[in-house]
């Protein structure tokens, strides 16, 4: 870390009243953000939220189009917040209000790229699952979130003064800017896929149907990265509340399966077919009567087929250009979802564009 970095945050908690506090830094991931635990003389623990604004290309601005996104980068392309802080605030103000449980923002300085947060703790779903916790009630209770949160339209700006962000659809350039990560990237991290011009315009006929459903049905707030990696089980709350939610600054308005599959179908742990199975009859439930569930699911099948393809295009592009090798070990995870979701209705024509251009070793 620069040292002038370093003195930037080390201004910004001193004018929090926080020049005291211990830090702690937290490990990295993928991200540009970087997060520390502050300690409290009193006992108790903030968060301190570091994303440069530099560091990342520019997001999405709310009237751009197609064209200027394109020009702008795949941060503009894909809707992306470029890590903004203020953008989690804006989020984390929303989710509260609906009484769901969000970071509490404590201090916050957007144009530095600094906040400082409520700590929710160490209570992550996964970590508390691989030391023995039952993880039906966890994924029962993720779900019956997403239902009280999916219970009514989001507004097109969220947040308050200070900390306000376009909730902006998750449209079909978005779309497709991420699922063809696959074809940008795969071939690049395995020679066994070639794929030619006509195999390419194949892939994006094919995907076009789902897109312009996704695109149309894009009506609720959407965490987009909502799995038992950035969900906390916070047991002294009551209700939906007991889900605690981080890393959701790249919220879009999206087709309300899509947090549910990323759930459901994670890339980064199994979750069993059964309680799969069972966690949507439980979404279901919750929602009422309201929803076809049989057109709901046959838009889960394709968008969760898409947003396999979109991460299998990322774990490719961190090992070839990022040269992060952990990420080829989530792969087969990945075609295991991939290869199910290519067996549901309406995705034959895909299945078949898979089957002829991914050699079957390679979808393994």
């Amino acid at each position: 870390m620069s040292s002038d970095r370093e003195a930037v945050k080390s201004a910004f908690l001193a004018q929090a009243g926080l020049a005291d506090a211990q830090r702690h830094p937290l490990p990295g991931d993928a991200s540009t953000r970087r997060y520390e635990r502050l300690q409290l003389t009193s006992g108790t623990s903030l968060m301190l939220m570091d994303a440069p604004p530099s560091a990342e290309s520019q997001p999405c601005p709310p009237d751009a189009t197609p064209e200027e996104r394109k020009a702008a980068g795949y941060n503009a392309m894909a809707r992306l917040a470029a890590g903004r802080v203020d953008a989690f605030a804006a989020c984390a103000t929303f989710l509260r209000s609906r009484g769901l449980s969000a970071p509490e923002i404590v201090a916050l300085d957007a144009p530095e790229g600094l906040a400082v947060t409520e700590d929710l703790g160490d209570g992550l779903f996964a970590r508390l699952i691989e030391t023995g916790a039952d993880e039906t009630p966890l994924y029962f209770a993720a779900v019956e979130a997403l239902a009280s949160l999916h219970a009514e339209a989001p507004p097109a700006v969220l947040g308050a003064d200070g900390a306000r962000w376009p909730l902006l659809a998750y449209d079909d350039l978005a779309l497709k800017t991420g699922g063809d990560l696959f074809v940008e990237w795969f071939g690049k991290f395995d020679p066994r896929v070639e794929l030619s011009d006509d195999a390419r315009a194949e892939w994006e006929g094919l995907w076009a149907p789902i897109r312009a459903r996704a695109d149309a049905g894009a009506t609720v707030f959407t965490h987009r990265d909502y799995h038992a990696e950035n969900l906390l089980w916070l047991s002294g709350r009551q209700g939906a509340a007991r889900v605690g939610m981080i890393d959701f600054q790249d919220a879009v308005r999206a087709h309300p399966s899509w947090d549910l599959h990323s759930l459901l179908q994670d890339a980064r742990r199994d979750v069993s077919p059964e309680l799969e199975a069972a966690s949507l009859d439980r979404y279901f439930a919750a929602r009422g009567g309201g929803v076809d569930r049989e057109a709901f699911m046959a838009d889960y099948a394709g968008l969760a087929a898409l947003n396999e393809a979109r991460i299998l295009g990322i774990f490719a592009r961190l090992v070839v250009r990022d040269g992060k090798p952990r990420y080829k070990a989530f792969m087969p995870r990945m075609w295991r979802h991939l290869n199910a979701n290519l067996t549901k209705p309406g995705m034959e024509g895909l299945a078949a564009w898979f089957e002829r251009h991914v050699p079957s070793e390679v979808r393994a």
